[in-house]
């Protein structure tokens, strides 16, 4: 069966370089930093193509921003005339230690990802007991995921259900949902890039359900309980499952030396 497809990174890096790929990047920008407005000394993670909104969390002096992107998509150095800290990998395996990222930012990656749930899984892993997760996907019911000239056109759309149903679950709870990208996707339109903060501020107050994308953030659950020994908490079942360990509770970041 044919798997879904990731937006090339060669495309992905030339709409971002153009008026349309510029005016979405600004829009996604101001409701990235409006859910969280300070990053100061956190560790963050981007999947997927999350280039342009990382370099907006520079000005809050985090403790370190990293870049994953997935093999079927491609990579590019990032920052320019920086220190690499950009990489590719699987969707479903990533070379990063055990809770050890505060927050985690996805764009332009679950709409390509072939397996969904172990994608999931891997931001749990790696997410602190107290980190967060912002997805962003294509609305199915919005104009933008039809535009094919566009990065949100590539892939699996969501409708609301869809992604509230993927994200909310025994791994994660929710902690807020809104929706962006009202304004028509039209590649060249000046008169339409003069009202692009207009529209979106009309269209989320009258037609919420036509958003171009959905945004979502989760927060990571941790499953408290006693071990058969009675010996205080550990992160239970889920956990397990994950790491595919059996018998007793495993504590949250535990590697097997095996």
């Amino acid at each position: 069966m044919m798997g879904f497809m990731y937006c090339p990174v060669t495309k992905l890096i030339d709409f971002y370089e153009s008026e349309a790929g510029g005016l979405v990047q600004d829009v996604l920008q101001k409701h990235i930093d409006k859910i969280w407005p300070d990053l100061r000394g956190y560790r963050i993670m981007g999947c997927g193509y999350a280039l342009p909104y990382l370099e907006g969390f520079k000005k809050h002096n985090p403790e370190r921003i990293i870049s994953m992107m997935p093999k079927g998509q491609g990579a590019q150095y990032w920052p320019e005339g920086g220190k690499n800290i950009s990489f590719f990998c699987d969707e479903e395996r990533f070379p990063i230690e055990n809770a050890s990222i505060d927050r985690v930012l996805l764009v332009h990656h679950l709409e390509g990802c072939n397996d969904l749930r172990a994608s999931i899984r891997e931001i749990w892993r790696v997410l602190k007991a107290n980190g967060r997760a912002l997805v962003i996907v294509p609305n199915r019911l919005g104009a933008w995921a039809h535009a094919e000239w566009s990065p949100f056109g590539y892939g699996r759309p969501f409708t609301n259900n869809q992604i509230s149903d993927l994200l909310c679950n025994k791994l994660f709870e929710h902690c807020g949902h809104t929706g962006a990208l009202f304004v028509p996707p039209v590649a060249k339109s000046p008169m339409l890039m003069r009202f692009a903060h207009l529209i979106e501020r009309t269209g989320g107050a009258l037609l919420p359900f036509v958003a171009g994308v959905h945004i979502y953030e989760v927060n990571k659950r941790v499953f408290a309980g006693i071990d058969q020994k009675g010996g205080g908490s550990s992160v239970l079942a889920k956990t397990k499952e994950i790491m595919g360990i059996k018998g007793a509770a495993v504590p949250q970041g535990f590697s097997d030396p095996n």
